[in-house]
């Protein structure tokens, strides 16, 4: 991986020093375990994904990724072949021989990287076993009901046991780099070092469990980081064992890193360890040639969205699409983790504001947090039924107009428009007229959810009275499902839909990184952020003047809950009052900070001489560290 350019090599001081044309690339292996490797659970999948093409780059062939199979994955992400090195695939036939089952192939996605999966479900029956060994290696007991904490148990033995088959096959070269991502990979780590392997171990938390926990408890988690029981807490949240595998991982490791400096904090409290390095996540950046192909793309998909917007309110389209604005929020539906609930007390007073002054600008606002659904609502899907019904009446008038039109034109003559529409033409455009009225307000929602009176973002517009009414100049809509193209409601893929929109808003109190307004910032799309999220840090460090450049930064530390309301509700007030030139112009900035996140630009200034120095410090450390008491 490379790693980001904030690390100081003085971290490092007293190991020797590579000259870049004297490393030996052919006598090391990487591998990089995950749960999230080929299956899609959470923001580490990005990570992974990401920068998989510049990790292949560098490694070549010798560059490989670990983590679960599962069939339905695989099937459309994985093309298997044969281990191109003999000692990995005598490593997989050892444990084929044995029982379980491993898959190897290139992973189909930038890079085509090699991926090598293993089946859980083979391995299932040494269950018992492995949680034994665990227990005598790391004292940690792993209760039979948590299938999570059991499937990575399973997980880590396995890793563990490749590793080892495939170190016993060499006596020096090539040497080893395996690097581990959150707690479900750890088991490996923390078995690898049991057993004394000569691997060389990294281990990655992208949050801490107990964190995360914390802060959905809406506990002031960033003043009291000294103030916790960490066991305690653990305990009554049922998650100790998933703690103590987490802190283990960490404390074994050789190198332990983070994502940002925010969750380096957080873990030198929460796992009782600061982090040797920080490295903060890229993405694969890919630069358009002209300046204004990205805002092209952004009108192309804008107008898509307007169409979904035509089906939706009709009957209440009584705003001007041209003057109306897209903001939205996407990610894990954790109401307060996720700031959802501070966005919606700050669009009630932006819809207060708006109102007050009288502007014309309309904002429409999605929310795209997958929750419990059985279905598609069926107001949605008659909006959409009669706007197309509508398009399709508007054509054939339109056809039967231009017919005429082009006749009596041949003829030289100007054609009398009281007659160019005869009865019938009336007749059905004044159905189609009849055919948009309602009785009802627009849906909030576009799906059925399961459990409507206890959903959090429900009730707070309940609460809040966003009913999407005539006077609301604020428009709610709740998309409790993630965007495809295939959708028959807004067919459009979740790159396609943020390109459509002109404000991501992510005012998160828990966010280790942000993968969300990096995105929008990559593609020219301004958002808001908050100084809690690795990403708001990382973009007070490096920039300037973030809010010149479309990045909105509402302070979540040292100010109260509604003060921070306050701030977000004046910077979106202040985006609604910007005129479309200004938002041109500050779309073209936003995008200029796209080459802060690139994977090729934080992997530049250290890249494979880093990955040198970390071997060397695994090396320097030695024999395993004593298991924190559990």
């Amino acid at each position: 991986m490379p790693l980001a350019r904030s690390l100081s090599m003085t971290s490092l001081n007293g190991l020797p020093q590579w000259e870049d044309e004297d490393l030996p690339v052919e006598d090391l292996l990487l591998f990089e375990i995950s749960w999230e490797v080929t299956n899609k659970v959470g923001g580490i999948y990005t990570v992974i994904q990401t920068k998989a093409k510049t990790t292949a780059d560098e490694w070549g062939e010798n560059y490989f990724l670990i983590g679960p199979y599962f069939e339905q994955n695989v099937k459309t992400q994985v093309e298997f072949c044969e281990p191109p090195n003999p000692a990995i695939k005598k490593a997989m036939d050892t444990m084929k021989s044995q029982g379980c089952q491993a898959f190897f192939g290139r992973w189909l996605i930038e890079g085509s990287p090699y991926v090598l999966l293993f089946d859980i479900g083979s391995a299932a029956w040494n269950l018992d076993k492995w949680k034994g060994e665990f227990w005598e290696v790391s004292n940690i007991g792993i209760p039979f009901h948590d299938r999570e904490a059991n499937d990575a148990v399973i997980f880590g033995s396995l890793t563990a046991w490749f590793l080892k088959e495939l170190s016993c096959q060499f006596d020096d070269k090539p040497s080893i780099i395996a690097h581990f991502h959150e707690w479900q990979a750890g088991v490996g780590l923390i078995l690898s070092r049991s057993q004394k392997l000569p691997v060389a171990t990294i281990f990655t938390t992208h949050a801490t469990l107990l964190g995360r926990y914390l802060c959905a408890a809406s506990i002031d988690f960033y003043n009291n980081l000294d103030q916790f029981d960490i066991d305690k807490e653990a305990g009554e949240r049922q998650i100790y064992h998933r703690y103590c595998m987490e802190r283990a991982s960490v404390h074994c490791a050789h190198v332990f890193t983070t994502v940002s400096q925010i969750t380096a904090t957080e873990a030198e409290h929460m796992l009782k360890k600061s982090p040797d390095v920080v490295t903060p996540n890229g993405l694969n950046i890919k630069k358009f040639s002209a300046m204004h192909e990205f805002q092209n793309l952004h009108s192309m998909y804008k107008a898509r969205i307007q169409e979904f917007i035509r089906g939706h309110f009709y009957g209440h389209l009584d705003f001007n699409l041209d003057k109306t604005l897209f903001f939205f929020i996407a990610g894990r539906y954790e109401f307060s983790n996720k700031g959802a609930d501070m966005f919606l007390e700050a669009l009630s007073r932006l819809n207060f504001l708006l109102r007050v002054h009288k502007t014309d600008v309309t904002v429409v606002v999605f929310f795209i947090m997958p929750a419990k659904t059985n279905n598609f609502n069926v107001e949605t899907l008659k909006g959409q039924a009669v706007r197309k019904q509508l398009w399709d009446t508007a054509q054939s008038v339109k056809e039967k107009f231009g017919r005429k039109l082009y006749n009596a034109l041949l003829k030289g003559e100007i054609p009398d428009l009281n007659k160019i529409l005869d009865r019938d033409d009336i007749t059905i455009m004044k159905r189609a007229i009849f055919s948009t009225q309602r009785h009802s307000l627009p849906p909030v929602t576009t799906h059925n959810m399961i459990d409507d009176s206890n959903d959090p973002i429900l009730n707070t517009i309940r609460r809040i009275g966003l009913f999407n009414n005539r006077t609301d100049r604020v428009k709610v809509i709740l998309h409790p499902e993630f965007l495809s193209s295939t959708s028959p409601l807004l067919p459009l893929d979740y790159e396609e839909f943020v390109r459509g929109c002109h404000l991501g808003v992510f005012p998160s109190y828990y966010e280790p990184w942000g993968y969300t307004p990096a995105e929008c910032t990559v593609m020219g799309i301004p958002s808001v952020t908050t100084n809690l999220s690795g990403f708001g840090c990382f973009m007070q460090e490096h920039v300037a003047d973030p809010a010149a450049y479309g990045i909105y930064i509402v302070d979540r530390r040292f100010r109260s809950p509604d003060e921070s309301c306050n701030q977000l509700t004046q910077f979106l007030y202040g985006f609604c009052q910007q005129n479309r030139r200004q938002r041109i112009i500050q779309r073209n900035r936003t995008e200029r900070l796209s080459d802060l996140l690139d994977w090729r630009y934080l992997g530049r200034s250290t890249g494979l001489k880093m990955w040198m120095h970390i071997y060397e410090l695994c090396n320097y450390f030695g024999p395993c560290p004593a298991l924190i008491p559990v």
